[in-house]
């Protein structure tokens, strides 16, 4: 299946995180949760492997493909690393709870080189779990969305190549 048809699989990729982005819309602008910087993050990671997935599929050649589908695996191990940091603080939340700023106020408040790591650093907003689903949160089911487009561009980048 993955040596015959890599472009469904990485269309499927792409296909896949826009609906994740949409769902995430859904949650912020319907439901009312609004995202922390990790968050954010996570969707800047989700638009990246969604738009390198869709170039690597629409790619004819079979090394620009393999390059587009390592970028995408980098990108959703960056994507799953930051979901795992967020499922860590809300499983050992800070002691002191205090809301910082979001994405966009960071950046225009502090200069990039401050604003970079405070994203990742968290605040008490990105240890609430807000939405649960199987007893998941939003962050679990991101790092374990990650985790698979890695896996999968994994198997992709070292299967066995057909004559």
């Amino acid at each position: 299946m993955f040596d015959r048809h890599p472009r469904r699989l990485l269309t499927l990729v792409s296909v896949g995180c826009v609906g994740l982005l949409a769902f995430g819309i859904y949650l912020q602008h319907v439901v009312g949760l609004e995202p922390c910087p990790m968050c954010i993050v996570q969707r800047y990671a989700l638009i990246l492997v969604a738009l390198t997935a869709g170039v690597a599929a629409a790619s004819s050649g079979r090394s620009t493909r393999q390059l587009g589908v390592g970028l995408m695996g980098a990108l959703a191990l960056g994507g799953a690393f930051v979901a795992a940091r967020q499922t860590w603080l809300q499983w050992n939340p800070p002691e002191v709870m205090t809301c910082g700023r979001d994405f966009y106020g960071m950046i225009e408040s502090f200069p990039l080189k401050r604003a970079i790591p405070m994203i990742f650093k968290g605040s008490g907003d990105c240890s609430a779990v807000d939405w649960t689903f199987l007893g998941l949160s939003i962050a679990n089911w991101s790092f374990l969305c990650f985790s698979a487009i890695a896996l999968l561009a994994l198997v992709l980048l070292v299967r066995p190549r057909s004559a």
